[in-house]
């Protein structure tokens, strides 16, 4: 009951009256909202949904998932930041069932979240279950908390990356992977 006291609160603080028709039940709405669908990221272990989906397997060429959509909450204002999230591996003897990235992508972006924390954190989960030579992740993303309050820059969109490994090391690998997703000036 603590969010829909919390909300209760807001809409008073606003100069609206809680109890109206159409705000009886907005407190409750909300809370289920946070709870279940906005921040449902907390309530699930990158790990258990990796689980047993990691497999020995002799490629050793570019693994890459792009166009992933996202959405998530900035963390400083709680206003949705949202996007696309691209994805490269190099395995190293491992391969990561596809359906794994998307879901890892979900599990980060659906916390509180800073566009740099949340592409650092999944490319650290898949360097870390991995082992790869290298991975790439870059986001690009809009967020509401610059077009709509601050400095109200609508068409401003921001774009972060985490290179590791031969992604990191090799210009020519992170080149490839940046020809690929089509973002050319990340160079």
């Amino acid at each position: 009951m603590q969010i829909e006291d919390a909300i209760r609160s807001l809409i008073k603080e606003i100069g609206e009256d809680p109890e109206r028709p159409g705000l009886r039940n907005t407190p409750d709405r909300i809370a289920r909202m946070y709870r279940e669908e906005l921040t449902f990221g907390y309530n699930q272990s990158p790990h258990e949904v990796i689980n047993d989906a990691i497999f020995d397997e002799k490629y050793d060429e570019m693994v890459i998932i792009k166009d992933v959509e996202f959405y998530s909450l900035c963390e400083h204002h709680m206003l949705p930041f949202f996007g696309k999230c691209h994805v490269a591996y190099v395995p190293n003897g491992k391969i990561i069932g596809l359906s794994k990235i998307p879901r890892l992508i979900e599990i980060y972006s659906r916390r509180l979240q800073l566009q740099e924390r949340m592409t650092m954190n999944i490319a650290d989960i898949l360097n870390e279950t991995l082992s790869p030579h290298g991975v790439g992740v870059v986001a690009e993303a809009f967020h509401l908390c610059i077009a709509m309050r601050g400095v109200k820059k609508a068409r401003a969109n921001m774009l972060t990356s985490s290179m590791l490994g031969v992604f990191k090391k090799d210009e020519r690998t992170r080149a490839e992977f940046l020809s690929l997703i089509g973002q050319n000036s990340l160079k």
